[in-house]
């Protein structure tokens, strides 16, 4: 029994001590992939020689237009391809997003009010079994194309297609209703003279409109290959300006990283004014625009990593959403993460790639690192004290307050290049300059007992006279001297 009680001690001085809250925040706003225009999502997993990718559809227009061709390595068996809930995205994205976090300045003239804590739950879902199929291959000898399996999934009939000649290959899907970028054999040579199959797409109106399906479910392709990588070059074809790639990847170890081009941090952790607020989603827009042509336009972005194995603690700061739970670790293709023990152990990766085909001449290649160091991008409110500040720590605080602000505008400038002349009235808003005196006068009344009456100042009338009898001596010793000082003025002038 003395030991509960000690326990319970110790667990309300955990929950009551100021350091308990010194490092979560509380979550402001998210800044999703949907800021920007020309998107795609992916999500990708690495365990071994295996790979899943998970593509998302954010196809707008005619179904019947609507077309994917995939490089991949191998010719894909049919239970190795699934239909996925679109939620799955929409969940990753919320929970890795770049956050907004405020923080609340105490007032130094009295002690802070303590936070609740939030608390989170996990939920457990079981998984769906997938039957085997594999079909007969064809040959398509005009074209040089041939077709190695074939598959309906969901509302989609799917190809693997492999060829002998990148002409053959774009007349074969032109001449078969797909919608393909004009300028696509440039781009499926090298895939061709690799040996590379193809993952190809279309939806099945009948079963579509049958379904009263109204969007497109992603698609997910599984593979054993031993090389890493995320083809992009065929979706660059025909793109007129940068497109914007966001990368979900789950390893058992630590964070993903390009192979061929540079991985960079997004900056992080900056002090912004409170008005920012209003605005997160252009702020972080244009601070990402900013990052990646300082980066000279062919950088991977990280914006989010963490160990958010179902065993492990605080997975973030702050939490924008729940945390990813079983289910969508097992949708994602992270089947081994199967209980609250080790072998679970699970890391998810953040990456933003925006890319060109003139920066970004080949595909992603990624490698599986032992860097398990945390990484947000989180940008920092910080509310300052309310209530009475006229103790000199108030003062001093005003003070501290001010020249915070100016660094905090500074920060925007830097981050995300906004500048504005009405920045100083937020500068200045709290300084002692601007501050309605009678606002924060205290009320005595209230903020304690009134001061006894302090005695009066001792009497100043021995230091007045001394003063006054000295300069009347100085008065007196001038006017002596001064008919002295005219005749020797006027002896002077007559020689």
């Amino acid at each position: 029994m003395k030991l509960k009680k000690i326990m319970a001690l110790m667990m309300a001085t955990l929950i009551l001590s100021p350091d308990a809250f010194s490092f979560c925040g509380f979550y402001v706003a998210k800044a999703d992939s949907d800021l920007f225009n020309e998107k795609s999502e992916v999500i990708l997993v690495r365990d071994g020689q295996r790979t899943v990718i998970t593509m998302s559809n954010d196809f707008q227009g005619d179904v019947k237009d609507f077309a994917m061709v995939v490089p991949v390595p191998v010719i894909l068996k049919e239970n190795q391809i699934k239909e996925v809930d679109r939620g799955i995205f929409d969940r990753l994205d919320a929970y890795s997003a770049p956050r907004l976090v405020a923080y609340y300045d105490e007032n130094p003239c009295y002690e802070r009010e303590m936070y609740a804590k939030r608390a989170q739950s996990i939920q457990l879902m079981d998984m769906a079994v997938e039957e085997v199929m594999e079909d007969e291959a064809e040959y398509e000898p005009d074209y040089k194309v041939t077709i190695e399996a074939e598959y309906t999934v969901g509302v989609y009939d799917i190809l693997i297609l492999s060829a002998e000649e990148s002409d053959g290959l774009q007349r074969w899907l032109v001449d078969n209703d797909y919608k393909i970028p004009s300028k696509a054999q440039g781009v499926l040579e090298p895939y061709v003279k690799n040996d590379t199959k193809f993952f190809v797409v279309k939806v099945n109106l009948e079963r579509q409109e049958n379904g009263g399906f109204t969007y497109l479910n992603p698609l997910q392709i599984e593979f054993e290959s031993d090389r890493f990588m995320l083809p992009i070059r065929l979706g660059m074809a025909n793109a007129k300006d940068a497109q914007d790639l966001v990368v979900y990847a789950f390893t058992r170890r630590g964070r993903i990283e390009a192979v061929n081009y540079r991985t960079v941090k997004v900056p992080t952790n900056k002090n912004v004014p409170l008005f920012v607020e209003t605005y997160f989603g252009e702020f972080y827009s244009d601070l990402f625009d900013r990052s990646y042509y300082r980066e000279g336009m062919k950088a991977v972005h990280l914006e989010y990593a963490w160990n958010v194995s179902p065993f492990a603690g605080v997975k973030c700061d702050p939490c924008v959403s729940p945390p990813p739970v079983f289910n969508d670790f097992r949708e994602a293709g992270a089947d081994w993460v199967r209980g609250m023990d080790a072998q679970s152990a699970v890391f998810f990766t953040r990456l933003h790639v925006r890319y060109t085909r003139d920066k970004f001449p080949q595909d992603l290649i990624f490698q599986e690192t032992p860097n398990n160091e945390n990484f947000q991008a989180r940008y920092i409110l910080t509310h300052p004290a309310q209530g009475d500040l006229s103790c000199a720590g108030g003062v001093q605080y005003l003070s501290d307050l001010e020249n915070r602000r100016k660094r905090e505008v500074d920060e925007l400038q830097a981050l995300a290049g906004w500048s504005h002349p009405g920045y100083a009235d937020y500068i200045t808003e709290y300084s002692t300059t601007n501050r309605d005196s009678e606002k924060y006068k205290p009320n005595r009344n209230e903020w304690g007992p009134t001061l006894p009456d302090l005695p009066p100042p001792p009497s100043n009338t021995g230091k007045l006279l001394l003063v006054a009898f000295g300069i009347l001596g100085l008065l007196t010793l001038w006017f002596v001297q001064s008919p002295q000082r005219f005749r020797y003025r006027k002896f002077k002038s007559n020689y």
